[in-house]
């Protein structure tokens, strides 16, 4: 009787399912899998570790946890921008470690349908396409979505479990 039950139940609906955190670095939009985000939080007191790439801030304490840091503005090249209220950090999980986006503000979480994500332009450098999973069409505007797992090479992945 129990065997017959499981099989007459539903499976469970995906919430997170096409829903996307998206954020803006200047003028641009990006966005990124709910699925990743463990929490958005404020600016905080980053502590400098040395000899760090210069996009890899540092690590913050939070709630007793140690996150370790990384300003995404830097990690794409873009210009350096004076951090103000409306910077946040974006706790996200990669690869089993938490690791923290410094973003100049989070704008919304969107749905999406896989239908309206198209896959990157050639005209975006190999260099800049690794990072960007696919073109989120929504409404007359367009997000960039992350691959959250090649935002970190397996070795900084590495060299950061081994921080926090």
């Amino acid at each position: 009787m129990a065997q017959e039950w499981e099989n007459t139940m539903e499976p469970e609906e995906d919430t997170q399912k096409n829903k996307y955190l998206t954020f803006v670095l200047g003028k641009e939009e990006y966005g990124i899998e709910i699925k990743h985000v463990i929490e958005i939080v404020g600016m905080q007191s980053i502590t400098k570790i040395p000899e760090l790439p210069d996009y890899m801030k540092g690590i913050i304490n939070l709630r007793g946890k140690i996150i370790p840091v990384i300003d995404v503005r830097l990690r794409f090249m873009k210009d350096v921008k004076e951090y103000n209220d409306r910077t946040c950090i974006i706790v996200i999980q990669i690869r089993d470690v938490s690791v923290g986006l410094i973003v100049d503000n989070v704008a919304e979480v969107l749905s999406i349908s896989q239908e309206d994500i198209v896959p990157p332009p050639q005209l975006i450098s190999s260099y800049h396409q690794k990072y960007i999973k696919g073109i989120g069409k929504v409404g007359s505007t367009v997000k960039l979505v992350l691959d959250c797992d090649k935002l970190l090479s397996d070795e900084e992945v590495y060299s950061l479990s081994e921080v926090s």
